[in-house]
This record gives C-alpha cells, structure tokens and sequence, in this order.
C-alpha cells in the first residue's frame, strides 16, 4: 500500500527540498526521512541552500504582486478546490502522515481533515473579511477601516503535526492575499512535499503564477536563519519548542516584523468530586495518550481532589493497562511510536528527575524492546505522583508522561494549575455550576484555553488557537485569526469643502502678516 502512495505522490528518487510550484534543483545536504515505527529510511530530501532559499523568497515576492490584486472570494475558491482535492487524497496523506511520524492512523487521517475544515473556513472568511465604519468629529467627513493583504508569510512547523499547522496558517494567508513559504521540520518532509504537489496542482489547473505556495526543506543555518531575518517576510508564524520561540520571535522583532508563535504546553485537568468519572478517564487518556503524548495540547499533569484520588488514579491505571503499544498503521493500535530514539531518552531523563525530586512513578515508562520495538521509539504512558512545585513538573516533556497532583479546594487547584511558565490548555471536570464558573472567570484559568467537561487536546478549529505566558500569545486558525494575516488600515474621507482639524486645533495665518 505505501508504494503505491509514494507513487501516487511522486515521492520516488531523491526528492528536491525547495520548490514554487515546480521543484528546483538545489544544493543543499541531503537529509534523510527515517520512520520510527521500524527505523527504516522513507526517502532522502536534497535540501534547499541559501542561494535555494533566496530563488524561493524571490519568486513569493513577485506573485504576491499578483495574488494579492486577486478578489477575496476568488481567493476563496482557490482554497475550496485545496480543501477538495485534500478530501479526495485524505487516506492516503493521512497514511503518510501516520508512516513518517508514528502517529496512529485514525489520528494521520484526523489531521488531514483538519486541513479540509480550515479550508472549508477560510472560503466563508474570505467573504467576511470586514472592516469597521466609525462616526468622525469633523463634520463632512468619513471614517473606516480597512484590511489589505500583507505580504510573504513564513510558517515554520513541528514534526507533530506535519501538515495540519501549516494549513492552518496557509489557509488564512492565501484569502488574505498573501503568499506562503513553508519551512517543515527536518523529521517530516515527505509528507509536505506530498502536500505541495497537491496545492500546485490545483494552482496550475487554474493558470496561477509560481510561487503562491512554497516550500523549504532545510537546516537552520541554510533555510531558517534567512526566513527570519529577511524583511521581505513580514509575518512569521513559528510553532516549536519555547527556547526556539524566543530566539525567532527577538530575531522578528529586531525588524519589526510580525510574530505568531505556537509554543510550549503544560495542560492540567482539574478533576472535582463531582466529575463524571468515566467521562474524565476518557478524555485525560486521550489528552495523555495520544500522538504518544507529543501534541503541544496533551495532558501533563491532572489535580485531583484528595476525596477522590485513590479511585481516580485505580481506574486510570486500568485505562492504561488496556492500551495497546504498536505498529501505528495497525487499526487496533492506540499508541505508536515517540518521534525518535531522542524523545525516549528524554523521557527517561524527567523520569529521573522526578524521582529525585521525591515523585513516584505508579504506572508505566519502561522503554520497550524486542522485535518492531528495538527501534527505541516505543515505551509504555507512565503515570506518576508528584508535587504540584516539582521542577521537572513544571516543565514540558514531549513525551507521555503524566503526573498526578492531589488538591483540597477548588481555588487551590487552579492556583496549582497556573503555577507553570505555560499557558496553553486548561479544563476541569465538574458537575457543579459554581466551580465551572470560578474556572472561566478572570481569576480562573490563566490559559488560552480552557474548557469545562471537554479534554485539553483536540481543539476546534472554529475557535482561534493558542495561549498565553511562554507558549508565546499567537493565535491561529479560528475567530478572528485571519487578522493576524493582514495590515489594517485606518481611512478617512473628506467630503465637506472645508479643511477642519481634529480636536477643534485651528491652525491659520493671521491676514496682512
């Protein structure tokens, strides 16, 4: 089946790392896919140098000249046909996903329609993209504002997700006038380029210029320090690690340049005595669980109240006992592999920091081996007591570890909750109105996000997307995202013959003088 899908998106060969709208040859080193579901090579990227990169910013720079004097709703149906032509290859993209990150397939698949909803947004937003009309104090005059598109937008993204957080960027930014430089992590760049052989095909098919969309496979020294530099990029949407996020977002600014940063999580459930068990054991094992805990929305820690601990923690154990570790490409598998043999010993590393740090791991986090499993990719979810102040709790592993944290009240939960450097997702687990309330208000949650009776992970993407503190304050995709994509322009109309200054100033020679 995957020959066939490589086939399908000419994925055979060595593959070129740079391309517009047909690919380039480039210069750069060749890099290497390996999947971690058996450590076999998938394919070899000839990556993009920084003479590659220059050809690829300049050709998004002359058809943005293009793209943008496009109407909005014309945009609008480009990403329609994207959206469509996604629908029509979503298995197999979504296999490709699951082979090249070791995520399991009903998740591969899931991202691909995440791609296919935001499309199906951005073509209604691409009719919405409003302005304001404000009453002005000088009399004959008019007052509005306006968006225009902004220029070449550069979205750099993780492993995790390899194609999902691209669109959600890429689909915005196409309604919105601009064109986009895609720079994906070097661990996924298969399924990327698979993705730029569909979106060019639909641009071709309607006689669009080259360079709309674009890709860069390649290293931070060729490729990214160049994307975030270059003032010819006035957005750049970055999703990673927070150390990574700090550096791009200093860089951007020092040219005062635009930022959307997707950064670290450290999401907490709180669960109260009145919670829906079931329900909660649910949703915290999914938020765990799955993508092998390497979601920058998974659940890293859950507050418990201390009536209902002991129960709580048996029946997740439980849970967990029935997950099966395996291929990721076998439907019944519900958790595959971590990205690389990198991920597994970090994992083993916090491991022993929250040992040492006086925590106690109650279930899991032995590394596995033997047969698919001597990749040193697959280890066992681990369930841990901690302190809700332990260092190593207060930082983000990406990894499936979780830790269990007993609380008395309500407000003493969410003090523990936003106790961390992060803020991206939130939720409690309550039956009670009040407590639902405290949750939601101003003194409540300090995370973008934050649900109640619903898991961290899995978010929507009707509403706009990210958090607060270190996971760097962007938003993506939903609400009122799309603003982020353009520059505002604030416009007034003279109509009245007269020449009236605002606040009442008058400003007139004296006649004779």
């Amino acid at each position: 089946m995957m020959k066939s899908i490589f086939k399908k998106f000419n994925l055979t060969g060595e593959l070129s790392g740079a391309g517009t709208g047909s690919w380039l040859q480039c210069h750069g080193e060749e890099l290497v896919s390996i999947s971690p579901i058996d450590g076999q090579t998938i394919g070899t990227v000839r990556c993009a140098s920084e003479k590659d990169y220059e050809k690829v910013v300049r050709q998004a720079v002359d058809a943005f000249e293009h793209w943008r004097q496009v109407p909005a709703p014309q945009r609008g149906e480009i990403v329609r046909q994207i959206g469509n032509v996604l629908r029509r290859h979503q298995e197999d993209l979504g296999a490709l996903v699951t082979l090249e990150t070791g995520k399991i397939c009903v998740e591969g698949k899931g991202e691909v329609q995440e791609m296919i909803d935001i499309a199906d947004f951005a073509v209604g937003q691409s009719r919405m993209l409003y302005g304001l009309s404000m009453h002005s104090e000088r009399p004959g005059h008019r007052m509005y504002e306006q968006w225009h598109p902004l220029g070449p937008v550069g979205v750099i993204t993780s492993f995790n997700f390899p194609v999902a957080v691209w669109a959600w960027n890429a689909m915005l930014a196409l309604i919105a006038g601009d064109t986009v430089i895609w720079k994906p992590s070097s661990k996924v760049p298969l399924s990327a380029i698979a993705t730029m052989n569909l979106v060019w095909e639909v641009l071709r098919e309607n006689g669009l210029p080259e360079g709309i969309c674009n890709l860069v496979v390649g290293s931070r020294e060729d490729v990214g320090e160049a994307l975030i530099h270059d003032c010819r990029v006035p957005l750049i949407s970055a999703t990673g690690s927070v150390p990574m996020g700090r550096y791009v977002g200093q860089a951007v600014a020092s040219r005062f340049g635009k930022t959307i940063l997707e950064l670290g999580g450290n999401n907490a459930v709180i669960v109260t005595p009145s919670a829906d068990l079931e329900l909660t054991i649910r949703a915290v094992v999914f938020g765990a669980v799955g993508t092998a805990g390497q979601r920058c929305t998974s659940t890293r820690r859950v507050i418990v109240h201390e009536d209902i601990f002991k129960a709580f923690s048996s029946a997740l154990i439980s849970a967990y006992q029935q997950i099966k570790i395996g291929n990721p490409l076998e439907e019944d598998t519900l958790m595959g592999p971590l990205i690389d043999r990198q991920a597994l010993e970090n994992m083993q590393a916090a491991l022993i920091q929250l040992k040492e740090q006086g925590g106690k791991i109650i279930y899991g986090g032995e590394m596995l081996s033997g047969g698919l499993y001597d990749t040193g990719t697959y280890v066992t979810p681990c369930i841990c007591k901690a302190g809700a102040d332990s260092k190593i709790v207060q930082q983000e592993t990406f990894a499936p570890i979780l830790y269990l944290i007993k609380y008395k009240t309500v407000q003493e939960a969410i003090e523990f909750q936003n106790a961390v450097p992060q803020g991206l997702s939130s939720s409690i687990f309550t039956t009670d109105l009040r407590e639902a309330e405290i949750f939601l208000s101003s003194g409540g949650s300090d995370c973008g996000i934050a649900s109640v009776n619903v898991g961290t992970s899995g978010a929507e993407i009707g509403g706009a997307f990210g958090g607060e503190k270190e996971t760097g304050g962007g938003r993506e995709s939903g609400s009122d995202a799309w603003k982020a994509y353009m520059r505002r322009q604030t416009c007034t109309v003279n109509w009245s013959g007269e020449m009236p200054l605002a606040q009442g100033i008058r400003f007139q020679a004296s006649e004779g003088r």
